[in-house]
């Protein structure tokens, strides 16, 4: 655990540390600042504030400075319109208009300001002269005591050069001076923000700026209802709109007065400053000013990104990366605009944001390193890896292929050359080579075979001198499959890879891909031709993986054996009381021995070897489960059984009576007479036929295709039927012999014949005298046809299904006296298995029998192909 914990560290370390060094390069470039407003804008222009209804402006417009002369204005007259407002019952009145310099109408204006008593005056802090240091120009004296307030009217441009928020509180030294708006809302008997004490003094030529917010406008220039100067002044305009109401008086005319670009109106139409204030006043008054986070939570917000995405995405699947990062993003958006509208809370949350979308790219990268550096290790080692497959005979060098054909095939001569240069040679010379071979085709001569084959520009010749064995006609047909030809062998060969580096490792890839493939083919295709039934377990003894004779004995789909357990399987086919399965799996697994056990599944005998097993590179380990037919061998083991039975039972018989008879005649050499003779001539015939028997039997067991040859059929069964022609006659019964097409097949002439006499010799010998036995040769699709038709006495039906059986007589056979001992009929249906073919009989008592021979006949194209020279 401590481990992994400590893994995990390290690698979210490794991405943390190049996002905090993106992160602070962004800061540098300005680019999150450039977002943050952005993305302000969007929100601001997305939802403004609407003005407060205590709002009236009172605009130094066009109309008014045409109405009444160019300005400055005279003092009195801003005092005429104070008193004109104060009439009317306005609450309070903000000038945004600078009255730095004396004037004479200073004392008017005073008096009026006086009679109303709610008067706010602006404060400008710049210098005096291009040179002088920064000071605060305040309203002349007089009116500065007359004043009820007086407050700051700056307005700060972000770095794009929009307005979008105002210091609270400003001034020289400490920041004693509230914005216009503030000190209107303060003087409205409003609840405003109280200014926060400085923690150290100050130098009194230093602008000192707190509290800083954003202003929601209520929308773009001449959103807030403005009347113009010279209407009010003139009374053209009723007074009533100004009762109780805040009065902000300034500039609006284009070129007169301060202007400023805002998100709303942009640059195109900058808003005036007296208009800004009362929307910052609006929004005081509606308590809608936006603050924004403190500096070193936004510092944390980032840093706690960073961890979460850090730790996050090592742990993640590669596939939910994108998604985590671009949820991660989507919720500080929504948080962020949620705070805004609900919290009035700007959250800059452009750094944030981009950590998550920076993360993705820069953590595939790092992923897609570590992947490439991995793939590159492991190709080098399936690069030195010699692999797992079978060798190409093709791929291999001339002289290696002639040691090894001479090896395989027994080859008592053998011949190499290339062009006119003789490389080996035994037994055959340049004079045994044909004069025109064909390139990568075998010929025949006689008992040499010889093939001409290429290795890139080079031809080779071969030669082979086989032995004349009943084996020859199959290594030649081998060699025909045997393809040794290769003309790109040994070839300089330039392969075209990519000049990319990408494009290299691709191709390096697909060759890995091949190899493993090939390996897996060769694994799978393994096990699938064993003769043995594979099962493979894990610990628990659950089947992990099985071949196709499981499937096939078992009886059951492959995809429903694995999963299974291996006790539940072979508890539901051959269970056990007495050492159940389930303990002997369980010693496998525990103890670590081998066990051998006999399983009984449907009619088939099996043994079953369990062995345990472990990987070499893990903690892994399993059982192995052999599963061995075994089912042939015990046939085996039961007709060995029979076979001794039968030699010491009917083979020993006739023998002990031809003894006792002869110790008998010998007692008594006067009573030796044709009857005795005869007896005696009878049982060495028996014991002779029993014989023959058995062994044509054995001679028919030991039958491989290497002892078949090209026979006609038709001949074979004439030549049966001549055989038995004399016994036949004898019993006057007539063999009607239909058929008169040659077939031809492959097979063994001398068996087939001895299985067509057996057949023939049954009907005769069970047939009535003077009847008839029919012979049918004929050709029915592939196959070569046999039937022949007694007019016997029949086989009874619950006899049919053990009529082949070895050593098995009928009933009515030992009844009627013809006994035997029960081989021929095996002979014949194991003769006919050999052939791979059929044999089948149709029979009924009182009317006679029927045996079909099936036989495949040969390759119709391979008969029709001239023989070679």
């Amino acid at each position: 655990m401590h481990r992994e914990w400590f893994r995990l560290t390290r690698t979210a370390w490794k991405l943390a540390v190049p996002l905090i060094l993106i992160a602070f390069a962004l800061k540098l470039a300005g680019l999150p600042q450039r977002l943050d407003l952005w993305f302000y804008d969007t929100l601001a222009m997305g939802m403004p504030l609407g003005p407060s209804q205590k709002l009236e402006l009172v605009a130094i417009d066009e109309k008014s400075l045409r109405e009444l002369g160019r300005w400055p204005w005279p003092r009195e007259r801003h005092a005429e319109l104070i008193s004109r407002l104060h009439q009317a019952g306005a609450n309070v009145i903000v000038f945004d208009i600078l009255f730095t310099e004396p004037s004479p109408g200073d004392t008017a204006l005073a008096a009026a300001m006086q009679r109303h008593g709610k008067v706010v005056l602006p404060v400008h802090l710049y210098p005096s002269t291009a040179d002088a240091p920064l000071s605060e120009q305040l309203p002349t004296p007089e009116l500065t005591r007359a004043a009820g307030a007086l407050g700051h009217v700056h307005v700060e441009l972000d770095e794009d050069g929009i307005a979008r928020g105002l210091y609270l509180y400003s001034g020289l030294g400490e920041a004693t001076w509230p914005a216009v708006s503030l000190a209107a809302a303060l003087m409205d008997g409003e609840k405003v923000p109280e200014a926060v004490p400085l923690e150290e003094p100050a130098s009194p030529y230093v602008n000192v700026r707190s509290q800083y917010v954003y202003i929601p406008l209520s929308g773009r220039v001449g959103t807030v209802s403005a009347t113009s100067y010279s209407d009010v002044l003139l009374g053209r305009e009723s007074l009533n709109r100004f009762a109780g109401k805040t009065v902000f008086i300034g500039a609006t005319a284009p070129g007169f007065g301060d202007v400023l670009p805002t998100p709303l109106s942009g640059l195109a139409s900058p808003m005036s400053g007296v208009e800004f204030h009362a929307n910052a006043y609006s929004a005081l008054v509606q308590n809608k000013l936006i603050t924004t986070l403190p500096r070193y939570q936004v510092v944390l917000l980032i840093i706690a990104v960073i961890l979460f995405i850090s730790f996050a995405l090592p742990q993640l699947k590669p596939s939910h990366t994108l998604w985590v990062c671009l949820m991660t993003s989507a919720l500080l958006l929504l948080g962020s605009t949620l705070l805004f509208r609900h919290a009035n809370l700007w959250v800059p949350i452009a750094h944030a944001l981009l950590v998550p979308l920076i993360a993705y790219p820069l953590w595939s990268t790092r992923r897609l390193t570590l992947l490439n550096t991995f793939l590159n290790r492991q190709l080098d080692a399936l690069g030195r890896d010699p692999g797992l497959g079978l060798k190409d005979p093709q791929d291999q060098q001339p002289m290696r292929i002639v040691e090894d054909l001479r090896h395989l095939l027994q080859a008592k001569g053998w011949w190499l050359s290339q062009g006119n240069d003789m490389l080996a040679s035994h037994r055959l010379t340049e004079d045994d080579r044909p004069p025109a071979l064909n390139i990568g085709l075998w010929t025949h001569l006689d008992d040499q075979s010889w093939i001409r084959f290429t290795r890139g520009d080079r031809h080779f010749d071969l030669g082979l001198e086989l032995p004349a064995t009943l084996s020859r006609e199959a290594s030649r047909r081998y060699l025909q499959r045997l393809r040794i030809d290769n003309p790109n062998k040994f070839m300089d060969v330039e392969r075209d890879f990519p000049a990319e580096n990408i494009g290299a490792r691709i191709e390096r890839v697909r060759y890995a891909i091949e190899s493993l493939t090939g390996m897996r083919e060769f694994i799978g295709r393994g096990f699938e031709r064993m003769p043995d039934g594979v099962i493979v377990t894990d610990a628990l003894a659950t089947i992990q993986f099985i071949n196709g004779h499981i499937e096939e004995w078992f009886g059951e789909p492959r995809p429903s054996l694995i999963g299974m357990p291996l006790p539940a399987l072979l508890n539901a086919h051959d269970p056990r009381e007495s050492a159940p399965w389930q303990e002997t799996i369980a010693d496998t697994l525990t103890l670590g021995q081998t066990r051998t056990v006999d399983l009984r599944l449907k009619n088939l005998d099996l043994l079953i070897h369990l062995a345990p097993f472990s990987m070499s590179d893990s903690e892994q380990h399993g059982i192995i489960a052999n599963i061995s037919n075994i089912s042939e061998l015990r046939e085996q083991q039961r007709q060995h059984r029979e076979a001794i039975d039968f030699i010491s039972h009917d083979v020993r018989s006739p023998l002990v009576s031809q003894l006792a008879l002869i110790a008998q005649l010998k007692r008594r050499p006067e009573s030796i007479g044709p009857e005795q003779l005869e007896h005696l001539g009878n049982l060495a015939r028996r014991s002779y036929q029993l014989a023959e028997e058995f062994v044509q039997l054995a001679r028919a067991e030991q039958l491989t295709e290497t002892r078949f040859y090209d026979c006609e059929f038709l001949s074979v069964v004439e030549n049966a039927r001549d055989s038995v022609s004399e016994q036949a006659l004898s019993k006057g019964i007539e063999l009607a012999l239909h058929g008169v097409e040659d077939i031809w097949l492959r097979g063994n002439a001398e068996l087939l014949e001895r299985a067509v006499i057996n057949l023939l010799t049954n009907a005769v010998q069970y047939s009535p005298p003077e009847s008839t036995v029919t012979i049918q040769v004929f050709r029915a699709g592939h196959q070569a046809c046999l039937t022949i038709s007694d007019e016997g006495a029949g086989i009874a039906e619950h006899e049919l299904p053990h009529l082949f059986d070895r050593y098995r007589r009928q009933k009515s056979t030992e009844l009627s006296g013809n006994r035997g001992a029960g081989l021929g009929l095996s002979f014949v249906k194991v003769v006919v298995d050999k052939h791979r073919g059929e044999i089948s009989v149709q029979s009924k008592e009182g009317e006679g029998s029927a045996f079909t021979i099936r036989l495949p006949v040969a390759d119709p194209l391979a008969l029709m192909a001239p023989p070679q020279e």
